[in-house]
C-alpha cells in the first residue's frame, strides 16, 4: 500500500504540472492544426490530383510501361534489400548487444553513419568508387561489369541509406534483455540456433518487424542516392520516385501524381504496420503494469 505521507505529495506534484484545461485543449488544438496543415492537406491534394481527370485516366497512368517498369524495379529493389538488412541488422545488433570486442564503438557509429550522411553525398561516393572514371571503374569496364547507372547501383545505394533501421531497433531491445536467458539455454543443452529460434527472436520479432517496415517504406520511397546512380534512363533504372520527378518535369502532372499515389497508399499502409506493431508490443508491458497495480 503506498503510504499517506508519500501520497499526498505525489498528489499535490501532480496537480501543480497540470495544465488547465482551456491551455491543454489549445496546444491540442495547434498540434492537430499542424499535422493536417503539413500531413493531411498534401495527401488530399495528392489523390485529388491524381483522379483529377477520371479513374480511367488515372488507371491509364500506371498501366503505361514507363510506369509499371519503375513499379517492377521499386519492388525487386525493396525485395533484396529488405532481406540483406535483415541479416545484417540481426548479425550487428547479436554482435554489439551480446559480446565485448575491440572496435564495438567504431562498428556502432559506423551503423548510424547513413543517418549523418546526405543520401545525395553517398549516391556521389558510389560514382567516385564505381563510375567509369571512379577508383574500380576501369576494372568494371574491362570485365563489362556495371554498378553506376545500373541495377546493382540502385541496390547498393539502397542499402546504404536503409540498413541502420533494422540494427537500431534491436540493439537497445538486445541489450535490455541481457544473455542471461542465451546463457541459461546453453547450459541446458540449445544449439545456437535452437537458442536464437526459442530464446532470442520471441524476444525481438516486433522490434524486427517495426524495423522492416521502416526499411521497406524507406527502400521503395528513397530519392536522393538512388537520382544520383540510377542515371535517370527511363524504363531501366527509374524506381517510382524518379518517374514522378519525370512526368511532373514534363507537366504530366495527372500522370505523376497517380504514380505518386501509389507511394502515398505505401505510407498509410506502413504507418498502420507500425501502428499495430507497437500496439503488440506495448500489450505485455501494460499487462505487467496492470498485474503490479492489482498487487500494490
Amino acid at each position: 500500500m503506498t503510504s499517506p505521507i508519500i501520497a499526498e505529495p505525489a498528489a499535490k506534484a501532480s496537480r501543480t504540472i497540470t495544465e488547465p484545461p482551456l491551455v491543454k485543449w489549445m496546444l491540442i488544438a495547434i498540434a492537430l492544426a499542424f499535422l493536417a496543415l503539413v500531413l493531411l492537406v498534401p495527401l488530399v491534394v495528392v489523390f485529388d490530383q491524381a483522379f483529377e481527370k477520371g479513374i480511367e485516366v488515372y488507371f491509364a497512368a500506371i498501366r503505361e510501361p514507363d510506369a509499371l517498369s519503375a513499379i517492377r524495379l521499386t519492388l525487386l529493389t525493396a525485395a533484396i534489400v529488405v532481406p540483406l538488412n535483415l541479416i545484417f541488422g540481426l548479425a550487428a545488433s547479436w554482435c554489439i548487444a551480446k559480446f565485448d570486442f575491440v572496435g564495438k564503438n567504431i562498428l556502432t557509429a559506423i551503423i548510424d553513419l547513413p543517418f549523418a550522411v546526405s543520401p545525395v553525398i553517398s549516391g556521389l561516393v558510389f560514382v567516385l568508387l564505381f563510375g567509369a572514371r571512379g577508383i574500380f571503374g576501369p576494372w568494371l569496364i574491362a570485365h563489362d561489369f556495371r554498378i553506376i547507372f545500373a541495377f546493382p547501383g540502385i541496390v547498393l545505394a539502397t542499402v546504404f541509406v536503409t540498413f541502420p533501421l533494422v540494427a537500431r531497433e534491436l540493439i537497445p531491445l538486445m541489450q535490455a534483455h541481457g544473455i542471461e536467458e542465451e546463457e541459461a539455454a546453453i547450459s541446458l543443452g540449445a544449439r545456437g540456433w535452437q537458442t536464437f529460434r526459442r530464446v532470442t527472436l520471441p524476444n525481438i520479432k516486433w522490434a524486427l518487424l517495426y524495423g522492416v517496415i521502416l526499411c521497406n517504406a524507406r527502400a521503395m520511397g528513397e530519392f536522393g542516392a538512388v537520382s544520383v546512380v540510377s542515371g535517370h534512363l527511363r524504363g531501366l533504372t527509374n524506381t517510382m520516385p524518379l518517374h514522378v520527378e519525370i512526368l511532373y518535369n514534363e507537366y504530366n502532372s495527372v500522370a505523376a501524381f497517380a504514380v505518386a499515389s501509389l507511394l502515398a497508399m505505401l505510407a498509410i499502409v506502413t504507418l498502420i504496420a507500425k501502428r499495430l506493431v507497437e500496439w503488440k508490443t506495448h500489450r505485455p508491458f501494460q499487462a505487467a503494469d496492470s498485474i503490479r497495480q492489482e498487487e500494490d
